[in-house]
């Protein structure tokens, strides 16, 4: 997660049931290449599940995060947050 676009993606899906590629792509400003590798990343991590399927005929990949991810997301919060309270 130490990735800023890893902690971008895992942000948004922990604020939200689940979102699709294109909705990442236009919240992080990533190219369609960089977000599809730190999905693949996070996902073989197991921080998020990934669908993929079809919108009519449109494929779509969609992202949820999962009950792992949401714990690993929340100690690194936590672990942030106590280094930056060190610092001051």
């Amino acid at each position: 997660m130490h990735s800023e676009l890893r902690l971008a993606i895992m942000s948004i899906l922990a604020g939200v049931d689940e979102a699709d590629f294109n909705y990442l792509k236009e919240q992080t400003g990533a190219t369609s290449g960089n977000l599809s590798v730190q999905i693949d990343k996070l996902a073989e991590a197991g921080y998020i599940a990934v669908e993929k399927g079809f919108k009519g005929k449109m494929p779509r990949t969609t992202c949820k995060i999962t009950p792992s991810g949401t714990e690993a997301f929340r100690n690194y919060v936590k672990a942030l947050k106590k280094y930056i309270a060190a610092g001051k």
